[in-house]
């Protein structure tokens, strides 16, 4: 199935802890034209999650609309919204969401199962999935035996598995090292070239902005900006640095915790030593953009 048209209007989001409400969002209003890959940036807590998660049909909005294609997503019940999230939309997610007991192959699969769809279908798509993405080699490996590219490639093939229009990306990125994050990135961008899937994806990575045809801004629970990725990066536009700057500070702030879970003994060396050079080589590509 190719890409679909997504139409958020007037979206509202109001979350309650007791007596306090929490206004994510704040009338949001987004237009994505069918086959595109769109980028939603901004600083943590802004609302970019919690817009996908409404387009997902992982939530029901306080107010406003949701549509995407000919279907209503807000005005359904929870039933449809299983059947629409399985026809629909896949997920990616920034820690895969893998079952570990599964090699990739099966974890492929398990969606269409859900779906009944017949085994030699199934077979076929795997197949196409694995040549697309380029992990054939890799299809009786458990995720554990994967690396967080490979990983993440998985997660992707299972996203499609039951030929969504949609698929929906939150952070993809955040938890591989540069050289995956290319690799991720470009698959993406086949994906849609080869596919014509429509592609939301929140995210901090200036890598993967650049991928895009459209980004936008949000800031406070709306939309502050809509623009192309060379945009992105001119003042005049839009302080992309600031947000730049800002994930510098939060991946600084990991590292700090990663110490302290160390010197407390709740990870191992290897396991301390490899999320410190991921997360460094991570803030060494943030650096090297702002330069």
């Amino acid at each position: 199935m190719k890409g679909i048209d997504v139409h958020v209007k007037n979206l509202i989001k109001i979350y309650k802890t007791g007596k306090v409400e929490v206004q994510a969002l704040r009338g949001v209003n987004l237009d994505i034209e069918s086959g595109s890959i769109v980028t939603i940036i901004g600083p943590s807590g802004s609302g970019k999650t919690t817009l996908l998660n409404l387009i997902g049909g992982l939530d029901y909005p306080t107010g406003g609309t949701v549509k995407v294609g000919d279907i209503i997503v807000s005005n359904l019940s929870s039933s449809q919204l299983i059947n629409y999230r399985r026809k629909y939309v896949g997920f990616v997610f920034q820690l895969f969401n893998l079952i570990p007991d599964l090699t990739a192959e099966e974890n492929i699969e398990l969606p269409m199962i859900s779906l009944g769809i017949p085994k030699q279908e199934r077979k076929d798509r795997i197949e196409m999935l694995l040549d697309i993405l380029g992990i054939k080699n890799r299809r009786y490996q458990f995720p554990s035996e994967l690396s967080g590219g490979e990983q993440q490639r998985v997660a992707i093939a299972v996203a499609l598995a039951n030929d969504p229009p949609l698929i929906l990306a939150d952070e993809p990125t955040g938890e591989l090292d540069s050289y995956n994050t290319k690799i991720v990135t470009d698959y993406f961008s086949k994906i849609n070239e080869e596919l014509k899937k429509t592609i939301i994806i929140v995210t901090h990575d200036p890598n993967v902005t650049r991928i895009a045809h459209e980004v936008y801004r949000m800031e406070d629970g709306l939309i502050k900006g809509r623009f192309i990725p060379s945009q992105v990066y001119s003042s005049s536009y839009v302080n992309y640095s600031d947000i730049i700057k800002k994930r510098i500070e939060e991946i600084d702030e990991q590292l700090r915790r990663l110490d302290e879970e160390f010197k407390q003994g709740k990870i191992d060396g290897d396991k301390y030593v490899e999320e410190r050079i991921r997360l460094k080589q991570k803030k060494q590509s943030l650096l090297d953009e702002i330069q």
